[in-house]
């Protein structure tokens, strides 16, 4: 019996869907499907893609969009992904529909629910003794900001950011970001007066800020199969975040490091919460403890997740593993691999540690992992696509971080 060839089909156009899609291609040397709302710098003039262009902040519009794709592509075995929280609860929440033409490694939606909120994040994470920052969630009543404890107990500065990505990413309201780093109350009141005037009515949390610059965060990558196995980990130092208002706090250099202890932490909360599929974490070393405090768990791979692949740990592969009822046992990340969007001269003008910033140096001359510079996508007109967007991010930092500070703010 002739089998049906694997098609990954990945919603969103950004990097990290690039290099989900690269992940499969260079595993299986399968030609993936990319579903977005228009064509992405990232995707073009891809060889390892095909584009499809879709109205894909509409839920029902999206799910539309997927099952006519699957009906044209009825003899293929479709592998369905995503790496943006709101498409994954699209998805998930149309599961009965999408099923019955896709694999879809992705948790249920008790789990996504439960995951996406910060706040019960927080409760999980007290029950299983991991460490967490001091929080007020505030909740939006009749478009009145209602704290749910003392803003004048927090120490400031603080974090702002909402409790579900998903729901805080249909809000339109001036200055919005997708965390804020607030000085004073004054700023907090302002901040959720211009909330409460979009109509936001999901939760926004403002948080105790761990000291340090963004070489002090940590990124972590999982995947935990259908037989309640973690068979993937791989954690990294975040070296250099992005700054814009819209990818504010997303890794944009990551030097991958073994932390048992937040991998350890990561698989005891996934087991809890009984998850599948992807899921990424954001920490940081708090330098007054050396603790690992965990700010959240995404349900999805996070834009960042090509360090995991050239680490070792193959998504595509343990989701092929996952799918085909394959026992895999658990994969821990821990070669040392520099991965980076941005040029190495940027990377390291950011870098106050002068010991880090020699081992950064060090591990580049090693080679750096560049999602978007695929030897198998490369031809002449794309390449210039993507020295272009590469060279771009020099313009990005000057207008929005120009110079490296103690915070990373």
């Amino acid at each position: 019996m002739t089998q049906r060839p694997v098609v990954p089909v990945v919603v969103g156009g950004d990097i990290g869907a690039y290099a989900l899609l690269r992940a499969f291609h260079d595993q299986l040397g399968t030609r993936g499907v990319v579903v977005s709302r228009i064509q992405t710098r990232p995707f073009a003039r891809t060889r390892i893609a095909d584009v499809r262009i879709a109205d894909v902040e509409d839920a029902d519009a999206l799910v539309e969009s997927l099952v006519t794709l699957a009906q044209e592509r009825a003899g293929e075995r479709l592998v369905l992904l995503s790496n943006a929280d709101w498409y994954v609860e699209t998805i998930i929440r149309a599961r009965d529909r999408l099923a019955p033409h896709y694999e879809i490694p992705m948790c249920s939606l008790e789990a996504f629910e439960r995951v996406s909120s910060k706040e019960a994040f927080q409760a999980d994470c007290d029950a299983l003794g991991i460490p967490v920052p001091q929080t007020v969630p505030v909740r939006f009543v009749d478009g009145v900001p209602v704290p749910d404890g003392e803003l004048d107990a927090l120490t400031y500065p603080v974090i702002g950011k909402a409790s579900s990505s998903a729901e805080h990413h249909y809000a339109e309201y001036a200055g919005k970001k997708k965390v804020q780093h607030l000085e004073t109350r004054g700023e907090v009141d302002d901040l959720l007066s211009r909330i409460a005037g979009s109509g936001f009515t999901g939760t926004y949390l403002l948080q105790e800020f761990i000291p340090g610059d963004e070489t002090q965060m940590r990124s972590l990558t999982a995947y935990r199969d259908a037989q309640g196995v973690v068979t993937m980990l791989c954690t990294g130092r975040v070296l250099l975040e992005e700054h814009t208002p819209g990818t504010l706090g997303i890794p944009a250099a990551i030097l991958t490091e073994p932390y048992t202890d937040a991998m350890d932490a990561m698989e005891r909360y996934l087991e809890r919460v009984d998850y599948r599929g992807f899921a990424n974490a954001d920490y940081k070393r708090d330098p007054r403890t050396g603790e690992h405090v965990f700010f959240e768990v995404n349900p999805r791979i996070g834009r960042n997740n090509w360090y995991a692949t050239a680490a070792g740990a193959d998504p595509a592969g343990h989701v092929m593993a996952d799918i085909d009822g394959e026992p895999r046992e658990q994969l821990r990340a821990t070669r040392e691999v520099l991965y980076s969007v941005v040029p190495l001269r940027l990377l390291t003008r950011y870098l106050l540690d002068v010991d880090l910033r020699a081992r950064v140096v060090r591990a580049a001359k090693r080679g750096i992992a560049r999602p978007l510079h695929n030897p198998a996508d490369a031809s002449p007109r794309r390449r210039a696509v993507i020295a272009a967007l590469t060279l771009n991010y020099r313009r990005k930092y000057r207008e929005h971080y120009p110079k490296p500070t103690p915070t990373g703010h």
